[in-house]
């Protein structure tokens, strides 16, 4: 959990926790504590943005459903609101971090943009118009549930879907293909992690990789080829300014995108075929950052 008092991009105050494991109602009085934590920090902040990984109610402020964590129809813009004492704005994590990769990052300019997030899961995120597209009720955008592979491995956590690119190109399915290609070549950098005792995740592949292990680029190859099938699809329907691909996995770099970058040529329509695929340049901060910015504008609305 990042939670940071911003004027702009500028972080006057920040701090990070560790969230996972913890139930519903843990994680609500962690967010409490921290906010006002950083409200106590920073007396001035006008209001709160949130941007959390579930599918959203935007209007009413609900946190419909999530895949990773453990929260259902919770209304959680009105608990923060009254625990904390500011006005409270709620969105969908990628949605935030496409916002600021929109107004501060990658995107800058680019009033036509898709983004995704590659951590654990994959987030989406849509800018069209130079708007953010939630969809009916602000649960659209959940990119990382398109299907690339009708027939393949079940989706992860409460996702009910098989053949996700979520389930096949995320950190979790670099770690997973990462130790498959360790157990299949013993001699590989990977191989003798494996084989000392180390855990084979998406960090270990990516340091791996970055080193110039033959096996780790050869599982970036084929996450990133998986990543590229989807992202034609997206391509061909938004016809976007840029595909921006941002989370922990990006720290690969080209190693990554050029991959998708070659699936995008060779698979989505012309002229989208030649979408540009963008490294975010936010890194992990771009949530905290739109969540802010979304805050923001949000607020001036309704003072208006």
């Amino acid at each position: 959990m990042l939670v940071g008092v911003l004027d702009g991009t500028e972080t006057l105050w920040e701090s990070r926790e560790a969230s996972t494991g913890q139930s519903e109602d843990e994680l609500v009085e962690l967010l409490v504590r921290e906010v006002s934590e950083a409200r106590e920090a920073r007396p001035d902040a006008t209001a709160v943005g949130l941007g959390i990984p579930a599918t959203m109610d935007h209007d009413r402020g609900i946190a419909v459903s999530a895949v990773n964590l453990p929260l259902e129809d919770l209304p959680i813009r009105d608990l923060i609101s009254e625990r904390v004492g500011l006005p409270v704005f709620v969105d969908n994590d990628a949605n935030v971090a496409a916002l600021a990769e929109y107004l501060f990052g990658a995107a800058t300019g680019k009033p036509n943009v898709v983004m995704l997030t590659i951590g654990t899961g994959i987030g989406g995120g849509l800018i069209l118009g130079g708007e953010v597209y939630r969809g009916a009720t602000g649960a659209g955008a959940e990119l990382g549930h398109t299907v690339i592979q009708a027939d393949g491995p079940p989706c992860q956590g409460n996702c009910p879907n098989h053949g996700c690119v979520e389930a096949l190109a995320s950190g979790t399915a670099l770690g997973r293909e990462g130790l498959a290609a360790a157990e299949s070549s013993p001699d590989s950098a990977l191989g003798k992690l494996l084989a000392a005792g180390e855990k084979i995740d998406g960090k270990a592949v990516t340091v791996a990789a970055i080193d110039g292990d033959e096996t780790a680029v050869g599982v970036f190859g084929l996450i990133g080829s998986r990543l590229g099938v989807a992202c034609s699809s997206f391509a061909n329907i938004f016809q976007p300014d840029a595909i921006v691909v941002g989370g922990g996995v990006i720290a690969a770099g080209d190693l990554l995108l050029d991959p998708v970058r070659r699936e995008v040529r060779e698979r989505a329509l012309n002229p989208m075929n030649k979408t540009p695929i963008l490294e975010a340049t936010l890194g992990n901060d771009a949530g905290m950052i739109g969540a802010a910015a979304m805050a923001r504008t949000e607020l001036e609305k309704v003072g208006s």
